[in-house]
């Protein structure tokens, strides 16, 4: 009787260390396959939001650049370098955009990354990166390309369509799946685009005022004219020969609205408006959109929106 009470006992123990070995395997292998899962590393919030729809339930997307820092001011510390280093996948914007890129790439040992110039292929417009010296000096403008493509939803599409060939060359496992992703995605994208289309369409004033040169891909899109106060840098300011020639036209065309950006300063925009009796709003290039913002779920599209809302304010008096 007691030698087979132990034999139960031995058997039971077996039993139980097959199972906390195999729970423990099982673990491990988990560990293992999250840690094989792919890692995609985004500049700022619009490419972090393109990959996070494309790439889904199939990898990590992080971001390098903090919500409420300026883009177009970033460098990037050695521990953002760090992270691109380990990543599968690094999206960016474009070179006028991002201009440290070129130089980071250069030196990363890691070569087997996936670099993805979201901009790729996308037909750019001319911008100044020194408005005023070309209107009131002798001196040459350095002409720049506008790197702010993603604020056209058109546009907006064919760079998650360029996010989403980049992951299936380097994951075509999941290539289905990123294809899905990228047909959803797009497809709200679409509706975005009809959205302002079907609205702008109606629209009794095409000019519209704002800070930052950023909105010239949706103007060109939608019909719209933008008037830029600054150049295609948040920070750059007019000179006071160029305010004073925007006071005048804002006064001679009854322009009720200056559009300025939430994460640059708006000293300027509301300088012109209390000159010419006019108010701000904001306009966002969506540079970046915080984590509480993004837990109430405001994202690309719902800024977006927000934009049109704002636009509608000034064009559609």
């Amino acid at each position: 009787m007691k030698r087979w009470k132990y034999g139960v006992l031995v058997a039971s123990l077996a039993i139980s260390t097959a199972i906390v070995g195999c729970s423990k395997q099982n673990i491990a292998q988990k560990d293992k396959n999250q840690d094989q899962s792919l890692k995609v590393v985004t500049t700022f919030y619009p490419m972090y939001d393109f990959a996070k729809n494309v790439v889904g339930t199939n990898g990590k997307v992080d971001v390098l650049i903090p919500a409420g820092t300026e883009p177009h001011d970033f460098e990037p510390s050695p521990k953002d370098i760090a992270k691109i280093e380990e990543a599968d996948v690094f999206v960016y914007n474009s070179d006028d955009m991002e201009t440290w890129v070129p130089k980071v790439l250069k030196s990363l040992d890691n070569k087997k990354i996936k670099v993805v110039d979201a901009s790729k292929g996308i037909s750019r417009i001319e911008g100044s990166a020194e408005e005023d010296k070309q209107k009131h000096s002798d001196e040459s403008p350095k002409h720049v390309m506008d790197p702010h493509v993603w604020l056209d939803p058109v546009l907006a599409q064919q760079e998650v369509d360029n996010i989403k060939k980049a992951l299936v060359e380097v994951d075509k496992a999941h290539q289905e799946a990123y294809e899905k992703n990228a047909n959803e995605f797009n497809a709200k994208l679409k509706e975005l685009d009809n959205q302002f289309r079907t609205t702008l369409d109606k629209a009794k004033r095409k000019e519209f005022v704002t800070q930052h040169a950023a909105f010239g891909y949706l103007a060109k899109e939608y019909g719209l004219s933008q008037i830029a106060i600054a150049g295609l840098s948040p920070d750059q300011e007019p000179s006071p020969a160029k305010l004073a020639e925007l006071q005048k036209y804002v006064k001679d065309n009854n322009i009720k609205i200056i559009y300025f950006e939430e994460i640059a300063s708006p000293k300027v925009a509301k300088t012109l408006a209390e000159e010419t009796g006019a108010k701000t709003v904001v306009l966002s290039p969506i540079e970046g959109i915080t984590k509480e913002e993004q837990e109430k779920g405001v994202d690309y599209i719902e800024s977006m929106k927000k934009n049109l809302d704002a636009l509608k304010q000034s064009v559609m008096q």
